[in-house]
């Protein structure tokens, strides 16, 4: 493979990295803590972070397509490759815990994306307007949370297995 395409695939694939998991402990470690105690005394603030992940899903939806067809060259372009499930080294053995992580990290998006988001837009419509049940509006919120959690440290994770990837 010629290194020039390696490099390429290296590049996207970094930056790929830095949206969706940059993305998600930027939400977590700063834009959450800041905006949870106002979002207590105020449902439109909940909507600032609505339009925020309105911008931000689209972005993590293209990053993971970019990181499977970079992350399918990277793997051709590695000595360790043996092929598709061929699980033969410590290389591979790393590769598929990290798939796992990403796998998880995936579903965890697709529950958000489309399960929970969708509901909690519903609660805090309904809220809006006076009709809505603020203990189902907190549930969903905190489900959001756990669930976002949860993938900072399947992502984390990711980096890990990564690094030690690397390192072999």
């Amino acid at each position: 493979m010629p290194q020039s395409l390696l490099a390429l695939s290296y590049f996207f694939h970094l930056i790929a990295t830095v949206v969706w998991i940059g993305g998600l402990v930027t939400l977590t470690v700063f834009i959450w803590p800041e905006t949870k105690r106002i979002l207590a005394e105020n449902l439109a603030l909940y909507s600032l972070m609505t339009r925020w992940r309105k911008r931000f899903v689209p972005l993590t939806n293209f990053s993971l397509v970019v990181l499977v067809f970079t992350g399918f060259v990277q793997m051709a372009g590695d000595p360790n490759y043996d092929g598709v499930l061929q699980i033969s080294n410590e290389w591979s053995r790393v590769m598929l815990l990290k798939h796992l992580a990403i796998a998880g990290m995936v579903v965890c998006g697709l529950v958000l994306q489309y399960g929970v988001t969708p509901a909690l837009e519903r609660a805090s419509l309904l809220l809006e307007r006076g009709k809505g049940d603020p203990t189902e509006w907190e549930r969903l919120r905190r489900r959001e949370v756990r669930l976002t959690w949860l993938n900072v440290v399947l992502g984390v994770t990711v980096l890990g297995f990564t690094a030690w990837a690397t390192a072999i």
